[in-house]
């Protein structure tokens, strides 16, 4: 009587072609996953590439770009030194910052960083004074003046023209653009109906006066 070794099972078409599916299921995934991968990273880019050349080159709106008279919008019952209040003037879509510093002086801008329209917020702690700080690109502005100290923003914020009550209330009554001041403002948006307008242009009056002479 002899003695054989056992021989092993045939192989199974049917299992083979099931792994080989299994494989090629695995590796389309893979490709698919990818590849959606790079359109979703691709479209993000190119998001934020249009977002930056719109907003660079005014295509989008700018807190304060709008004519005509804003109406005034009670803001605060109060504002104490050493506090900031986010709310939203001129229109609903606008964001603005309040911030009173600790000698009481009272300032208001547009809360749109200026570089790619990110929020910006108020930083009590920077400085003697608190600066104006966009986290999104490390942009950072002046907490007098809203004027860029530091970062990629092109130019200053917006400012929003604050007033304050005697009962200690804080209204917004008017939005000045970058480069504007608090004058100019409100006498673009008002016009001649005050007398402190009387005379009073843009920034670049006085380049086209000289121009003129």
């Amino acid at each position: 009587m002899s003695v054989t070794d056992p021989q092993p099972p045939a192989p199974d078409a049917g299992a083979d072609a099931a792994q080989e599916a299994l494989r090629d299921r695995i590796a389309a995934d893979s490709l698919t996953t990818r590849r959606d991968y790079l359109r979703i990273v691709a479209t993000v880019s190119g998001g934020l590439a249009v977002g930056g050349v719109a907003v660079a080159s005014g295509i989008l709106h700018r807190h304060g770009d709008a004519d005509g008279t804003p109406q005034p919008k009670r803001i605060a019952d109060r504002i104490l030194p050493g506090e900031s209040l986010a709310f939203r003037y001129p229109g609903d879509e606008d964001r603005a910052i309040a911030v009173r510093m600790e000698d009481g002086t009272l300032a208001g801008y547009s809360a749109v960083c200026t570089h790619l329209a990110c929020a910006v917020l108020w930083r009590k702690d920077r400085g003697s004074e608190g600066e104006l700080y966009c986290p999104c690109h490390e942009g950072i502005f002046d907490a007098r003046t809203g004027a860029v100290t530091a970062g990629p923003p092109p130019r200053g914020l917006p400012k929003v023209i604050l007033i304050e009550q005697l009962d200690g209330s804080v209204w917004a009554i008017g939005t000045a653009r970058s480069g504007e001041s608090l004058q100019e403002g409100l006498c673009r948006q008002q016009g001649d109906a005050l007398r402190l307008c009387q005379g009073v242009s843009g920034p670049g009056a006085a380049a086209e006066r000289s121009e003129r002479s």
